[in-house]
């Protein structure tokens, strides 16, 4: 039997309102034996809770009763609206925790029951995951359409497309000499419907990605020593993060510096100043970690000559530009230290930066969404350049065990589903 668990789902306590969840079979009974009633189902009810081991008063709350399966977590639950002091949350969980069958739950254990009792994918999860720990409006919007299941869904419908186009192969290699089963013009239909399927599965695949969106935009300072690297990059983060110094070659490692700005997240990387030799071995090793860093950048704000840029979509600077003639340059001058042009270099980097986040109403892809769209798009693409039909059907199936993973869903029996209550077959 299931065990039935309970924890604070509210914020750490004291606060106005303590919310503590109940889920599980011992549910209904563990809310009982508090409020000596159950109130009608999804109706908030105010009830005096008391001890069951003593009957002592422990808090006057709202209490909602919630049968599964229609829950969060797929079991019954119940949920206590309590006063947000410790004493009182103190004194219900204890209530609780002496209770048989109920323990205290684990770590996103809530979650895992709802991923097992099928209220949510593992896409799902991991919006729920990110939303959890959003620090901008990007990061919340995004995340929030994961959490609500807009991949999902697109992912649902090419499950659909694909146990359509499995069960027109398999009626192809096994019933063809069934009269309930299409014409000959079926392989064409088969072929059509794949390439239109692989050709959506390609265009998710160009979806942002979330790691981008969660540890923000990686944008690198680079250019030769001296060039004004630091000090744009305690301009551009609002703080001291880099050592400022006239001496050619202060920044001898990677400085990164995280930032929020116009509710995007960046990650600022001040580099070593790029020169083509040095004696100091030190600073060699900094040279190499800085041709590193540009080549993991999303941004690369260039602080040297115009013709050496390392990346024809730099952002070209002229640093320094209240000492130093940039006449003719050919990108933005700016000055950190009297804040000249810094609004200007600001709003092309949230510009360039939007281009690679997603936008209103847009989610973006973590690694294992992008692997398992990747291999479901390779058994498509193997599917579309086949003549044989037993090894179109082979990899349909493959594509399926794909998506299986992309959700967690096991899928083996509706394609044989769809198969026989579409064509009528076995009569």
């Amino acid at each position: 039997m299931t065990d039935t668990i309970f924890a604070l789902s509210s914020g750490a306590p004291p606060a106005g309102i303590a919310v503590i969840r109940v889920s599980g079979p011992q549910a209904g009974p563990a809310l009982l034996a508090l409020a000596h009633r159950l109130p009608p189902p999804r109706m908030a009810s105010l009830n005096l809770l008391r001890d069951p081991r003593d009957g002592a008063p422990l808090d006057r709350a709202l209490v909602l009763w919630l049968p599964g399966p229609a829950t969060v977590s797929g079991e019954d639950m119940a949920e206590l609206h309590c006063h947000g002091g410790r004493a009182v949350i103190a004194g219900v969980e204890a209530a609780l925790g002496a209770m048989a069958g109920l323990r205290r739950a684990e770590p996103g254990e809530f979650t895992r029951r709802a991923f097992e009792n099928g209220r949510m994918d593992l896409n799902a999860v991991e919006g729920l995951s990110d939303l959890l720990a959003a620090e901008t409006q990007q990061q919340r919007r995004a995340a929030l359409m994961m959490a609500e299941g807009h991949f999902s869904r697109r992912i649902d419908t090419w499950r659909h497309r694909l146990l359509d186009l499995s069960a027109m192969a398999e009626a192809a290699l096994d019933f063809s000499d069934e009269d309930d089963v299409p014409d000959a013009q079926i392989e064409e239909r088969i072929g059509a419907g794949i390439e239109s399927l692989a050709e959506d599965v390609a265009a998710i695949l160009s979806a942002p990605s979330a790691e981008r969106l969660r540890d923000g935009v990686r944008v690198v300072l680079a250019g030769p020593p001296n060039a004004g690297k630091s000090t744009l990059l305690n301009a551009l983060v609002g703080r001291e993060a880099a050592i400022v110094s006239d001496i050619a070659g202060t920044t001898r490692d990677r400085i990164e510096a995280p930032a929020a700005i116009g509710g995007i997240a960046f990650l600022f990387t001040d580099t070593a100043g790029l020169r083509e030799s040095t004696a100091d071995s030190i600073e060699a090793i900094g040279i190499d970690r800085a041709r590193a860093a540009l080549e993991g950048a999303d941004i690369i704000l260039w602080l040297g000559p115009p013709q050496d840029t390392p990346r024809s979509d730099a952002l070209l600077i002229g640093a320094q530009c209240d000492r130093v003639d940039h006449a003719g340059h050919p990108g933005l001058a700016v000055s950190a230290r009297t804040g000249e042009g810094m609004e200007n270099l600001v709003a092309a980097l949230l510009r360039q930066a939007r281009t690679l986040l997603p936008g209103e109403g847009e989610y973006a892809l973590h690694a294992r969404q992008r692997e398992g769209a990747a291999a479901l798009h390779r058994h498509l693409s193997a599917a579309g350049h086949t003549t044989d039909l037993l090894v179109l059907a082979e990899e349909l199936r493959q594509a399926r065990r794909a998506i299986d993973a992309l959700t967690g869903r096991a899928g083996t029996e509706d394609m044989l589903d769809r198969l026989f209550s579409g064509f009528c077959i076995g009569k």
